[in-house]
Parts: structure tokens; C-alpha cells; sequence
């Protein structure tokens, strides 16, 4: 019960934050003809007339609604992947995904700094929160530091190597993520963005300009944890289209079921989407966070194992 009162007092803080910050709260569908082609994210399939899907992120139809004239959105989504479970999955979540236009990375960020501490605020947590016996502080800036970056200074990769290396060797490139990378991200006092990501894990974000080899993502650890994961918006309906045709080929070379290509999505991109940034965060894995629980699962009214 008492988690569950602080949840929603986390919500409500996320809720003030944003209308501060002149953006419209929206609801947009659950049950989508495409859940997106990303390789990584399995959804459930919903017995339809036609091929219909449980969202894995509301990200289509809000940048539908960015092309249609809504400048800032955001949304506390339910969203649906399909075999994840565990200490920081669950089948169902909840996502809040914000969307600025005319805007960049750094104003997403600048948000997500707003929102980890207006939330750690609301729960009691202050400037510093516990995360796996460590003390995180959460003064900002939070610092920001390029995957490349990273690489050469926690894996022993030099920075252009190892952008070649997610070209080259994807499953070492990620092995060295996770096995060294991510300890190191995870003993630091401090939150910190893991920013331009090599272009092979651009998923909907633009390329870099000036630097087409990394993109415009980027990802905020806290305490170890993985809260977030924004992009300075692909907004080439030509691109957008290659990209999902490739990933469908990516999809099907692995066996995986293929989503069909959203093509309400890709006519608004023709329409014109503006230049936008935005961003998606876990917030089961935030509010966990900033009550010190190891598990989502204590700030879920119903975890997976209790339907």
C-alpha cells in the first residue's frame, strides 16, 4: 500500500512537471497495426480482423501527432514486450515518452534531469538516492560521456574502433556493453548520459550531423540501472522506410515474427514531421530507483506472477 501511494505521488510529480512545461498530456491507442520492427522488442499479437499488436511504445502515433500540429506531448503509456520478466522487466510497464519539436537532445535531456529529480523529491529521496549499496548523486548536470568514449576508457577499445566494431562484430561490440561498460557506468557517483550511440543502433534517430558513423541516442544510467533511451528524431520518410525494410530482413534472418511497416506513420513523415526530439523512460525503474526496491515488482500493484 505504501509503495503504491508513493507511485502516485511519482506520477502526479511527472504530471506538474510537465504541464509547467507547456506540454499536452495524450492517450493515443494500445492495439496498433504495427508495434514497431526494432530486433530486440517481441510483441504480443491481439486477435483482430487484421494483424493487430499490443504496443511495445506509443512512439508512432505521437510523432503522428507532432506532424499534426502538436508541438510538446507526453504520455504514461502502458506498453507491452513480449518475453521480458524480471528484477527490471515486466511483460506490461509503464513508459512515459515526452516529444519536443523544433527542438534537440540537449532540451530532452535537460528534461530528464528535471524529471529523475522532481521524482526522487516527491518520494523522499532528496539529492541522493541508494542504488546497489552505493550513494547516487543527483545534482545537475548529469555528466555526458560518448559511447566511444566509454569504450576506450572501461573495455580498452580505442573510441574509432570500437564505432567500427558495431558494424563489424555486433555481438562482441555488445558483450563489451555489458560485460565492461556498464559495471563501470554502474560505480559511479553520478548519473551520466551514455550519448551518440554508433549508427547501427540508430533504431529512429537521426544521424549525427557532421559525424554520420554515430547518431543522435542517447541513454541515462543511474546506480547501474538503465532509465531512459532518446533520439533527436528521424524525420526522412525515405530513410525511415529503408530503415524498416532492412529491419524486417534483420527480423526474419533471426527467425522472429515480422511486423508489418506502419504506413500511417511513414505518410506523416511525407507530410511533413518537424525536427523534434524526445524521449521514452521506464518509470517502474525510476520510482524503484528512488525507493531503493531491487525489484520493479515492489512498485507494481500486480507483478507478472499475481494476475
Amino acid at each position: 500500500g505504501a509503495a503504491l501511494a508513493r507511485r502516485a505521488a511519482a506520477l502526479a510529480a511527472i504530471r506538474a512537471l510537465f504541464a509547467e512545461r507547456g506540454f499536452l498530456e495524450v492517450e493515443t491507442p494500445s492495439m496498433v497495426p504495427s508495434p514497431g520492427l526494432d530486433l530486440h522488442l517481441d510483441a504480443f499479437e491481439v486477435q483482430a480482423a487484421r494483424p493487430t499488436f499490443l504496443i511495445t511504445s506509443p512512439e508512432y502515433q505521437m510523432k503522428r501527432l507532432l506532424a499534426g500540429g502538436v508541438p510538446r506531448c507526453f504520455q504514461l503509456a502502458r506498453c507491452f514486450r513480449r518475453g521480458e520478466l524480471g528484477d527490471r522487466h515486466n511483460p506490461e510497464f509503464t513508459m512515459l515518452e515526452w516529444y519536443r519539436a523544433f527542438a534537440g537532445v540537449d532540451e530532452v535531456m535537460s528534461d530528464t534531469e528535471a524529471i529523475v529529480q522532481r521524482v526522487a523529491d516527491a518520494l523522499g529521496a532528496g539529492g541522493t538516492i541508494s542504488a546497489a549499496g552505493r550513494q547516487v548523486s543527483l545534482e545537475r548536470p548529469f555528466p555526458h560521456i560518448s559511447v566511444g568514449e566509454a569504450f576506450a576508457r572501461w573495455a580498452g577499445v580505442p573510441a574509432d574502433d570500437a564505432i567500427a566494431l558495431a558494424s563489424r562484430d555486433e555481438e562482441r561490440f555488445f558483450r563489451l556493453l555489458v560485460d565492461q561498460v556498464e559495471p563501470a557506468l554502474a560505480a559511479l557517483p553520478r548519473p551520466v548520459f551514455l550519448v551518440d550511440f554508433p549508427a547501427p543502433f540508430a533504431s529512429l534517430a537521426r544521424l549525427k550531423p557532421g559525424d554520420p558513423r554515430v547518431c543522435e541516442r542517447f541513454e541515462l544510467y543511474v546506480g547501474g540501472v538503465e532509465l531512459c533511451n532518446g533520439f533527436g528524431e528521424l524525420t526522412d520518410p525515405v530513410e525511415q522506410r529503408a530503415r524498416l525494410l532492412a529491419d524486417q530482413v534483420a527480423r526474419a534472418a533471426q527467425g522472429k515474427p515480422v511486423y508489418p511497416i506502419d504506413e500511417r506513420f511513414l505518410d506523416a513523415l511525407e507530410e511533413g514531421m518537424p525536427p523534434a526530439a524526445g524521449n521514452a523512460l521506464g518509470v517502474d525503474r525510476l520510482v524503484a530507483l528512488c525507493l531503493g526496491a531491487s525489484s520493479i515488482g515492489d512498485v507494481l500493484a500486480f507483478p507478472h506472477g499475481w494476475l
